[in-house]
């Protein structure tokens, strides 16, 4: 039922005439009666009745008045909840990989939860291609993910991605002393790993498209072996020398392990966080994308 046509009801309730009612609806009578008539064929049943010349609400059209100003007054607050100038009021559902909901989401959820304690987030830890899929199921509101330059994601039209934060990677190898190994570009520290095994995403296809773009540029095919989600268990892999991988440049090396840079081409991730089309102006998702990119150093 269109609501425009309860709000009819509810002032023929009040005013008791359809001549009040369209005075101060600035139309005709024969509009309000238009408008009842089809109500009366929305709920199929009848709403008013004959009294003498005017009319009166049947008991159902007293009782659908009743009703009308409860779901009048909840559209009322939707579109006051929902507009973009509205204080972010409801629950956010994020989904997104582990390193970007450790250092970037978590922080500004415990940030909200003192400034704006009406936002609830639910978090879901998935890689992109899975929380990209939840976003195009709509069963999560923003999606945390990421690609890489050698590796660009597919253009999708129906949903907007906001640019987060990049970080450079390296090739993390094995800690065998040999300082040399670092030296050169991209290409040749590559060409120095050519008979080696290589660790590769076990839940994201991006870093092993990265791997295998660098080493064609080099004239090889690599070797993947291992695969790994944990970049702490890669860490690991490479330790106990079962191969090379990447790994970011900021992260702390464990023992056992040696980061070289990238370098002619550099190797850069890039964050980005996902929404469908028009979802954006929706308060505490926009409240959300805000901060996550303040936090990223942009300014809006």
């Amino acid at each position: 039922m269109e609501t425009r046509r309860l709000q009819v009801l509810v002032e023929l309730a009040r005013l008791g005439s359809m001549r009040a009612v369209a005075d101060v609806s600035n139309t005709t009578t024969s509009t309000v009666s238009q408008q009842i008539a089809a109500l009366s064929r929305d709920m199929g049943i009848a709403l008013i009745e004959p009294q003498g010349r005017r009319v009166r609400l049947t008991p159902a059209g007293r009782r659908l008045a009743e009703h009308a100003v409860t779901i009048l007054a909840a559209v009322e607050a939707a579109h006051h909840d929902l507009s973009p100038g509205a204080e972010p009021n409801g629950t956010l559902r994020i989904a997104g990989y582990a390193t970007a909901i450790r250092g970037h989401l978590l922080p500004v959820v415990a940030e909200l939860a003192v400034s704006h304690p009406r936002v609830h987030v639910l978090i879901r830890e998935h890689e992109p291609a899975e929380a990209l899929a939840l976003l195009a199921e709509d069963a999560t509101d923003l999606a945390l993910a990421y690609d890489y330059n050698l590796a660009p994601a597919a253009e999708d039209p129906t949903v907007r991605a906001t640019p987060l934060w990049t970080a450079r990677w390296g090739l993390g190898v094995p800690d065998d002393g040999d300082a040399d190994a670092s030296e050169g570009t991209t290409l040749d520290v590559f060409g120095r790993f050519e008979t080696h095994d290589w660790i590769v995403n076990s839940r994201n296809t991006a870093d092993e498209t990265v791997i295998r773009t660098l080493a064609s540029m080099v004239g090889f095919t690599p070797r993947v072996t291992h695969r790994a989600d944990s970049l702490d268990l890669v860490q690991g892999m490479i330790a106990a020398g079962l191969g090379v991988g990447l790994l970011p440049l900021d992260t702390i090396a464990a023992p056992g392990v040696r980061l070289i840079p990238l370098t002619a081409p550099i190797v850069e991730m890039r964050a980005r966080a996902v929404a469908r089309q028009g979802r954006l102006k929706w308060p505490p998702l926009a409240l959300m994308t805000t901060r996550l990119r303040q936090r990223s150093g942009f300014r809006e």
